[in-house]
């Protein structure tokens, strides 16, 4: 998501210049493109090495099979404990403001009066602005969580729907590596192929909430991701031969 306003001419007969920003905490894209990049990484070194160690292909299979649910899961559980204890916290914050709040009004004004001076506003004007936006007890709770927390306690993350993006994201990216095989591949450079591409499209994607031009960061990420396949392989060889 970006911010775009056009250049237009004040009432006053001045200038405005107006510029585009981009949406620098990526918003929904960035853990949706991560998460897939987790899942195709991990789950192609994994099934390179299982590869690697000379095995049927029934086994790789199972093994990217294996790999993709077990770490799509893990995703999950993760991903929902995580933001369940981070809302939990969140809560108990709020509710020690809502309380500050009921008990010492005066005293939260005069706080959120100072706050708005320490960052140059006349004393005055900042108890006045302290006093109007306080009139409304959740606007006032609002405020101070933003102000004294950085949260918005009215867009607080789910971890539902954490869980859920987690999963699927992850298992999408493990899927494509086991995708040739699926439709009948019986040798790895099918995988490799696809792996290699999948890397490359998320690190170009990547680019769209960076600096980075598309090209450089598909080529970092695939260079990245093909080391880590690259190097279970040898790995999966010598513990096969080891093993064997």
């Amino acid at each position: 998501m970006t911010t775009t306003v056009e250049n237009e001419t004040g009432s006053a007969g001045y200038h405005v210049s107006h510029h585009t920003h981009r949406d620098v905490n990526g918003g929904w894209l960035r853990p949706a493109v991560f998460g897939a990049m987790d899942g195709l990484v991990s789950n192609f070194a994994l099934m390179t090495g299982v590869a690697g160690g000379d095995v049927a292909t029934k086994t790789i299979i199972i093994t990217g099979l294996a790999g993709l649910a077990a770490g799509a899961f893990s995703m999950a559980a993760g991903e929902y404990t995580s933001v369940a204890s981070q809302r939990d916290l969140v809560q108990a914050e709020l509710d020690i403001e809502r309380r500050e709040l009921r008990r010492n009004p005066h005293d939260e004004l005069r706080e959120l009066a100072k706050l708005y001076e320490s960052r140059g506003v006349e004393p005055q004007l900042a108890a006045e602005v302290a006093r109007q936006l306080s009139a409304d007890p959740e606007q006032a709770l609002e405020i101070h969580a933003r102000e004294e927390l950085g949260i918005d306690p009215t867009d607080l993350p789910s971890p539902l729907v954490a869980a859920v993006s987690s999963f699927g994201s992850f298992a999408l990216g493990a899927l494509l590596p086991v995708l040739p095989y699926l439709l009948g591949a019986t040798r790895l450079w099918p995988a490799l192929v696809l792996a290699l591409l999948g890397l490359f499209a998320c690190g170009a994607v990547v680019a769209r909430v960076t600096a980075r031009s598309w090209w450089f960061s598909g080529l970092r990420q695939l260079v990245l991701g093909g080391a880590a396949a690259g190097i279970t392989f040898l790995l999966g060889t010598l513990f096969g031969t080891a093993v064997g």
